[in-house]
């Protein structure tokens, strides 16, 4: 008699980081639940190789039960590892960002997060094992201008990671953080379209700075950087997270990641503020 193969599930499986994860680990025997915000992409991804792809948006707390039911239902109560992963950005500067703005941003990015952890930490009490794998940022640890609204809700998943990670330890339970830099994704693309939602610009007190550069600062990201690298390199430490016997707490991918790290252990903070409007 077979055992059953290892299940997961990641979020934000549409493309990129969750969507190299997905199909790897499938690839390498998982069963993998790759979960999607639109359902068209997990429809999508089931009549292309991912016949587990389900909907979960994190800012519908009914779409979050209803894949949280459907995982547990399909493997009987048990599930070895999640992957928070989906979020996005919206880049502005803080002036110009309502509540509601900053609001959906930290709905999507870290309370639906904690949402869909605290439903799924039942079946991995009762297994007495699971994996948490949280992908923040080099974002959480380090802040640049005009990237606060997603710096803040990586930050929360920062402090929220190693208070999780503690109180779960006794239970069998680990619990790690994936901090990238900069991805070769969509992100960006994603990215301005949540600005274009949510940022009156033309109205804004910058808005010679908008005309002037910032528009075009904004809307070039980071996918062409030197030192970016493709969603493989979290996904290389994905699988150490989920299969080592000795997970990491936190798991650095990209130069820039271990380069800010230095740089905020050894710099002054006004020295270091001159670094991050620069970078």
């Amino acid at each position: 008699m077979t055992s059953a193969p290892k299940s997961i599930l990641i979020t934000g499986a549409a493309s990129g980081i969750g969507f190299d994860a997905a199909s790897t680990l499938q690839a390498k025997g998982w069963r993998v639940f790759a979960a999607c915000r639109q359902k068209t992409d997990a429809e999508r991804l089931r009549v292309n190789g991912l016949p587990d792809a389900v909907h979960l948006d994190y800012e519908d707390a009914a779409s979050i039960a209803m894949c949280v039911s459907h995982v547990l239902n399909e493997t009987n109560g048990t599930l070895d590892a999640l992957f928070n992963n989906g979020a996005y950005a919206i880049p502005a500067p803080l002036e110009d960002l309502s509540r509601d703005a900053i609001s959906a941003n930290h709905n999507a990015n870290f309370l639906g997060w904690h949402d869909l952890t605290v439903q799924i930490l039942p079946a991995m009490r009762a297994q007495g094992h699971g994996r948490i794998v949280n992908c923040s940022s080099v974002l959480g640890f380090v802040t640049t201008p005009y990237r606060g609204a997603y710096a803040a809700s990586k930050y929360a998943v920062e402090a929220w990671s190693d208070a999780l990670r503690m109180e779960m330890v006794d239970a069998g339970i680990h619990v790690s953080l994936i901090e990238p830099g900069p991805i070769k994704t969509n992100f960006r693309a994603n990215a301005i379209k949540r600005f274009d939602a949510w940022v009156d610009w033309e109205n804004s007190p910058r808005v010679e700075e908008y005309n002037s550069h910032l528009l075009e600062k904004l809307r070039k990201g980071s996918n062409n950087s030197i030192f970016a690298k493709p969603p493989s390199a979290v996904t290389d430490k994905l699988i150490h997270a989920i299969e080592s016997p000795r997970p990491k707490a936190r798991y650095y991918v990209t130069l820039p990641t271990y380069g800010s790290d230095l740089l905020r252990r050894f710099l002054p903070t006004f020295l270091l503020d001159q670094v991050m409007k620069r970078s």
